[in-house]
């Protein structure tokens, strides 16, 4: 698999989870979206892209299990997330409730969102190691009668954690309380069904564990909540016309969705029609065989690292996917990652939550075991401890 990507050859690539990696093959359709664009962009943007997104947006309706109506392409899950924050009609008084697991930059949504209007981010400990049985009522302890929408990731960005959401969602809606999950991480690492899921609002990326170019993630709103989500650029699809240019029909949708947010100003729409692509070079794969293979991996790494350096795991088998967050003896962290990059050629994230730390380490289909292997290796030699024999399995 590693020849399908482009990845520097000389790299152990073990942050699949921040960026991803685009396959050589949907890079190649990404760019020839980008040509035929060039080859008349008036045709291309202002009388097909409707179509043609609506096509992409088909086919990544199927992969999530949702009607294409209820998505819109967004350049990242950062950006749909800040529809939903700064769109919801928030009040005075009003409660947001969240964990202490969130991704900083959706944190900072909400506090911009709920400040401006007297609002309050309250966030619950979901203490380590996790306890997937708990996850459920320590977020219900701190449901009050202000509490007015539940924000959680499906998988974390510090500790590579699955929520058990779908749980948290039904609950929710039988209370009256409204759901936002952050998916940054999980479509393309974990099987996702958005309409079984049951979340209010869902934002995800296309471009991390489904390997299609930058750029490309998604929202997800219920119908029956259509009319509250509001476009970070407002444009001609608010206003149902585009006055003097009658010809240009893409820049105003069909339904409300697709009018406030489909079109916002000229952009390259190249990596979003290269998502079909992306999930093609998946099912060509035999994804769900690969998945499964990639977190055996993973599961194995942490065990042998835990053993290495004498910590215990922070959650079971079954609480992560392809990405997983080894905890390791506290140094400096960016030091740690500055030398594990430069002194043994390794790209892996170093994460902090509370006073922990963590080698949090994406295994893709790419990796092979003796790049997992070299980072066992390097830890050993930057914690002065022998490693074990190398390849063996650690015991379950």
């Amino acid at each position: 698999m590693k020849s399908e990507f482009l990845l520097d050859p000389g790299l152990i690539f073990l942050n699949h989870g921040s960026f991803g990696a685009c396959p050589k093959s949907v890079m190649q359709v990404y760019q020839e979206w980008q040509l035929r664009l060039e080859a008349n962009p008036v045709e291309f943007l202002g009388r097909r892209s409707a179509a043609l997104l609506l096509e992409a947006r088909t086919v990544l309706a199927s992969f999530l299990g949702a009607h294409p109506d209820d998505l819109a392409f967004m350049p990242n899950a950062t950006t749909a997330f800040n529809v939903v924050a700064r769109s919801l009609p928030l009040q005075a008084g009003d409660e947001v409730l969240s964990t202490d697991h969130e991704y900083g930059a959706c944190e900072n949504a909400w506090e911009f969102a709920t400040g401006r209007v007297g609002a309050r981010l309250v966030r619950t400990v979901i203490p380590l190691p996790f306890r997937s049985a708990e996850f459920i009522e320590r977020i219900w302890s701190q449901v009050t009668p202000r509490t007015r929408i539940i924000s959680v990731s499906h998988i974390t960005s510090t500790t590579a954690l699955i929520f058990p959401v779908a749980e948290l969602c039904r609950r929710a809606r039988a209370a009256g309380i409204l759901t936002l999950v952050d998916g940054a991480h999980a479509p393309g690492q974990i099987a996702v069904d958005l309409e079984q899921l049951g979340a209010d609002f869902y934002v995800g990326n296309c471009h991390k564990w489904m390997c299609a170019p930058k750029g490309s993630g998604f929202l997800y709103v219920r119908r029956e909540h259509h009319e509250i989500v509001h476009a970070p650029v407002i444009s001609w699809g608010y206003s149902g016309a585009v006055t003097g240019y009658a010809e240009f029909t893409a820049f105003i949708g069909k339904t409300l969705l697709e009018q406030r947010m489909q079109w916002q100003g000229t952009r390259d729409l190249a990596a979003y029609l290269s998502v079909p692509a992306a999930i093609a070079f998946l099912a060509s794969h035999d994804w769900d065989r690969e998945r499964l293979r990639c977190h055996e991996r993973a599961l194995d790494l942490s065990l042998r690292i835990g053993q290495l350096v004498g910590l215990e795991r922070l959650c079971g088998p079954g609480d992560f996917g392809q990405m997983v967050a080894v905890p390791v003896p506290p140094l400096e962290p960016r030091a740690l990652q500055k030398r594990l990059f430069e002194d043994y050629r390794i790209e892996v994230p170093i994460t902090v939550h509370g006073d922990q730390m963590f080698v949090r380490v994406s295994v893709q289909s790419y990796n092979t075991e003796p790049e997992l292997a070299a980072l066992e290796t390097a830890l050993a030699a930057i914690y002065s401890v022998e490693p074990r024999a190398l390849g063996a399995t650690a015991s379950r």
